[in-house]
This record gives C-alpha cells, structure tokens and sequence, in this order.
C-alpha cells in the first residue's frame, strides 16, 4: 500500500507515475516463468531470490528458459557467499574457511547456516541453503563448472581481505586495492554471467576475448552501489572509499560527514564518481555483444540503473545524510527504455551523462577530468548512433548540394494525404463527442442532486449571468418552489 507521500508525489510528478503504469499494464516479458513445471525445491529457490534481491528477481526471470535456472542458482550462490562475508558478527577464524571452502559446500548434499547476526537481513538464504544446493546438481555440469570456479575465485579474495588487518582497522586503502575488491565481489560476476551466456550460445564469444569488458560490466554496478552506500557503510562501520581519495579532501573520513566539510566531502564523492564512469562506454561495447532479447534486458536495466543513481549522487549532499534511490517512477521509465535495444540504452546513457555534465563545477578540482570522462562516453556513442543526418551534414559543407538531396525527395502521395485528411475528421468528431459526453453526465448528476437549472435559466431570460442577491435569490426561488407534496 503506497504511503501518503507517494501519492502526493507522484500527483506532482505524473510522468514517473504513467511510467509506472505502463511497466505494469504494457510490459510483456520475451519470456515467462512456467511455475508448473517446476520443482518444489526450485519455487522455494525463487521465494529465497525474490526475498534477497527484488530488483534482480524480476529480470532474472524473464530470462531465456535456458538461463532461467542457471543464473538464478548463481545470484543466490553468491548471495549466499557474500553474506558471510559481510556479517561482521562472524569471527575471522569461521569466516575465512567458509569463503575458501565456499565452492565445495555447494557439492555438499543438505549444508545449511545459521550462525548469522540476528539482524544480517539475508540470513535465511543461508539457513535455507540446502535447497539452493539441490538444485544446483540438476542444472548442466558446463553451467555448475562455471559457478564453482566463479565461487572459488571469490571466495579466496573476500578471504583475504578479511584477513587483512589494516583493511579491517581503516578500511580499503589504495585504489589498486579498491579496484581489486570490486573485482573480486562484481568484476568475478560479470565473468561469470558471460561464460554463462556465451555456453547458452546467447552472446557473441567474442565477448570471451575481452575481459576488461566483462570487468567493466561488474565494477560499474558495484563502484556505483558504493558510492550511494557511504552513510549506510558508515553506520555499519565498513569503509570502502580508499584512503588515497579522501585523505586529499580531508584528514579522517569521519569528516565527510560533517555538514561543515560539505564542499569538500562533494569533491571526494566527485573523484568516486570520476573513478567509475571510466567503464560507462565499456558497458555499452559490452552489449553490442548480446545475441538474445532476454539476455539484453538482463544486462542492460541495471547498467541503465547505474549510470541514473550516478547522476543522482554526483554533487548531492544528501549522499552523506542518508541512503539514497532513484523513484521507483524513474525505475520503470529506465526498465521500459533499456528493454528495447541497444540505440534506446545508449540515449539513456547520454540523457544522464549530460546531466552530471551540468551538474559538475569548475570550483570541483576534478572538474576538467570529468567533463573529458562524459566527452569521451558521448564520442563512442556517437560514434555507433551519429546524431547528425545526411543531409544535415552536406549542408555543412557543400550548401549547394542541398538541392540535389531535396531533388530526390519523393513527391507527397495523394492518397496518404487523404488518408491524414479524414483521420483528422474523426478525430476532431471523437473529440467533440467526448466533450458532449462528459458535459451531458456532469449535467445530469448536478439535476440528481438537487441543481435548481429552471432558476438559471430564468436569471438568463432577465439578462442577468451574475448570482443573485440574497433577496432576489429567495424570489426567484419562491416563484419556482412548489412546497412539499
């Protein structure tokens, strides 16, 4: 049940609301989930993914049926390894083997967990686990090779940052080490979505030959979810700015959070921001690689996601405050036009890349390194979809040549003009009648209740549209007043 304040949000913002009702009303998913032919098992599997991940449930099943299950298994997989490993409740003597160990637990037949905090908000996930497990032995040994090894990969390099004291004492520290720990919890994600999708024979393999975009497509997502995180990190005492961007801004990282560094915690969050828009262009490259409909959507909502919650965050001092979304209205405007192609993604891309580029401030000292990171995403668009016509381009250089191209425009065709013509007809008709309609209802229900239309009248016929006085009012009523029958 939507709270008092949507609804008056979105009274004021009517275009999220109708993108919402359009998501709803007019979006048809390429593929449906068939719950009947499933296990019993498998629709507890997605009650477990629709409870860790509502964002990702829905694009997730609306996948091709030969991803549906695999990549299901997979999110929950390491939904489940990362949930152990952001429990700061667990000692690092338990946690460091659970991660090592992750990818052989999957193997293990009827494995469940349940010495999470009490508050960790995915704890049943890891209580429920063995389902997740039995099921992941149905799927082909191709799709569970890749997730094991994928597990593995991450499960090592979350055990040794948690192994790290000087990670667990101040946080991450170098960007080189930023970088790695994106890798290692997102950049392992979008490598392993990719050999799944390539192994379904659903995206160009080419994809395979380029890892830094199947990196890009991880670190992006996850760059942005951290830097829109920062208050809630705080609170839960983890720290994953590195040292070595906002140690030049301030000298604690408490002090981002004093209103009176306001100036310059935008700053650092600018540098954050500057450091993840580098992979913006490489996401797109990376979808031009997508061979299915389904499998598109799947990478390209939350891409487009991204790049909107970083407009959103990019100089916004509330980043510091609270935590921080996108409307849910914006969500499902984002949803209908990055489930189209790859040219109606691209222009979300540039819609949005052009807003921080309005939003950054000559006063940022990241100011001329952020306005060549948006250049330099437009130049690639441009460079697949030119915005300019051909025309457009020859009158620019040879004014002359206009008349040629206007020598072969075809001549408007008789027919179609008749067409438009009595198009026009019937709709001005249909408006007219809607007029008389709703006007003919409006009158009807005033007479219903009670409206005195013989007194107007009879003000008309004495020339007078204004409402009458008191007296002549009581009049004209009297004159017309039959008593009580």
């Amino acid at each position: 049940m939507p709270s008092a304040s949507d609804v008056v949000y979105y009274l004021i913002h009517l275009q999220e609301l109708r993108s919402i009702i359009q998501w709803k009303v007019w979006h048809a998913p390429v593929h449906e989930r068939n719950e009947d032919k499933e296990s019993i098992t498998l629709r507890k599997c997605f009650d477990l993914l629709q409870m860790t991940s509502r964002s990702f449930s829905g694009v997730i099943q609306e996948l091709h049926p030969e991803l549906l299950v695999p990549v299901a298994l997979f999110y929950l997989a390491e939904r489940g390894q990362d949930t152990i490993e952001d429990d700061m409740t667990i000692s690092l003597e338990e946690k460091e083997p659970l991660l090592r160990n992750f990818h052989n637990i999957l193997e293990k037949e009827g494995w469940t967990y349940d010495r999470n905090g009490p508050n960790e908000k995915d704890r049943e996930l890891l209580v429920k686990f063995d389902i997740v497990i039995e099921e992941l032995m149905k799927i082909k040994p191709a799709y569970r090779a890749i997730i094991k090894d994928i597990t593995q990969k991450m499960g090592n390099g979350m055990a040794d940052f948690a192994a790290n004291a000087e990670y667990n004492a101040n946080g991450v520290n170098t960007v080189k080490d930023y970088e790695l720990y994106c890798h290692y919890v997102a950049g392992l994600v979008g490598e392993g979505l990719t050999r799944l999708f390539v192994e379904s024979g659903l995206a160009n393999p080419a994809l395979l030959e380029r890892p830094h975009l199947q990196e890009s497509m991880g670190q992006f997502l996850q760059k942005t979810n951290i830097i829109r995180d920062v208050r809630e990190d705080l609170d839960d005492k983890r720290r994953f700015w590195p040292k070595e961007i906002w140690s030049k801004h301030v000298n604690r990282f408490e002090d981002l959070f004093d209103p009176k560094n306001q100036a310059a915690a935008l700053n650092c969050s600018s540098e954050m921001v500057l450091n993840a828009l580098k992979h913006a262009d490489e996401c797109l490259f990376y979808l031009a690689g997508i061979k299915e409909q389904s499998v598109f959507n799947f990478a390209a909502i939350p891409q487009s996601m991204a790049i909107a919650t970083l407009e959103l965050v990019f100089r916004n001092p509330q980043v510091f405050r609270r935590n921080i979304k996108i409307t849910k209205g914006q969500a499902c405007r984002l949803m209908l036009q990055s489930s189209q192609n790859l040219q109606t993604v691209c222009d979300v891309f540039r819609t949005y890349i052009r807003k921080i580029h309005q939003k950054n401030s000559p006063k940022d000292p990241s100011f001329l390194q952020i306005s060549i990171a948006c250049g330099k995403v437009e130049q690639f668009i441009e460079s697949i979809f030119p915005s300019q016509n051909p025309r457009a381009m020859v009158q620019q250089q040879e004014p002359a040549a206009v008349a040629a191209l206007d020598a072969q425009v075809a001549p408007a065709d008789p027919t179609k003009e008749a067409e438009a013509r009595s198009e026009m007809i019937y709709l001005m008709l249909a408006c007219f009648g809607t007029v008389v309609f709703i006007s003919t209802i409006m009158i009807g229900v005033a007479w219903l209740l009670g409206a005195r239309f013989d007194v107007a009248i009879h003000q008309l016929k004495q020339g007078s549209a204004r409402i009458p006085v008191p007296e002549k009012a009581a009049q004209a009523v009297s004159r017309y007043d039959h008593g009580e029958l």
